[in-house]
């Protein structure tokens, strides 16, 4: 890491570009023990995790429980899955710092969660310039549209599934302009899942 803390994304995406269903449910992502193997292995890199309300609170109903080895805790991608991956991203996700961008809520009881309020660039530079690990979004299809027309997210991760949802919710809209991106790299899995990594070009 530089003198600058980094910003950047984890999202599942479907073949044609949405990252969730129009009803927000993400059944259709095809699941992958290798990607979750990789993610775990990439969280040391990180420390924070930036949210939206509505994403921090899908968080907020399924991570604790994993952490705690509720054997019903349902994973909204397959029904009753437990992997020590899952369990290994809970413990991480439960200690880390999360800092929610909300205009409606006030109380965040989850374990270091912290209200940052509306979402201002100001707010989102002052803590790039902090010192600490990397911030990490997850979703946040709002948080991640607004700070990528700031040019504050420096890196995007896209595990492309192999559906079609034919409808759905794009993780980034409202930018306005064509913003370039340089292929850090491509891979395949098994499942047919491919990740991809960009950086964002100055």
């Amino acid at each position: 890491m530089g003198s600058t803390r980094r910003i950047f994304t984890f999202d599942r995406v479907s073949a044609d570009g949405y990252f969730s269903a129009l009803d927000g449910n993400l059944n259709w992502a095809v699941p992958d023990d290798e990607v979750d193997n990789e993610g775990v292995a990439q969280m040391p890199d990180a420390g924070t995790i930036l949210f939206g309300r509505r994403t921090y609170e899908m968080f907020e109903s399924f991570w604790p429980k994993v952490a705690d080895g509720q054997p019903m805790a349902p994973d909204p991608h397959r029904p009753a899955r437990q992997t020590a991956a899952m369990h290994a991203m809970a413990v991480w996700i439960n200690e880390a710092e999360k800092l929610v961008f909300s205009r409606t809520r006030k109380e965040f009881p989850w374990k270091n969660s912290r209200l940052l309020g509306e979402l201002e660039a100001g707010k989102v530079e002052a803590l790039k310039n902090q010192p600490g690990k990397d911030m990490i979004i997850f979703g946040s299809g709002s948080i991640v549209s607004e700070l990528t027309t700031h040019g504050l997210i420096d890196e995007y991760q896209f595990v492309v599934n192999p559906v079609l949802l034919g409808s759905g919710r794009s993780l980034i809209s409202g930018v306005g302009q064509n913003l370039k991106l340089k292929l850090l790299e491509a891979k395949t899995y098994n499942s047919g899942n491919v990740r991809l990594r960009y950086a964002r070009q100055n």
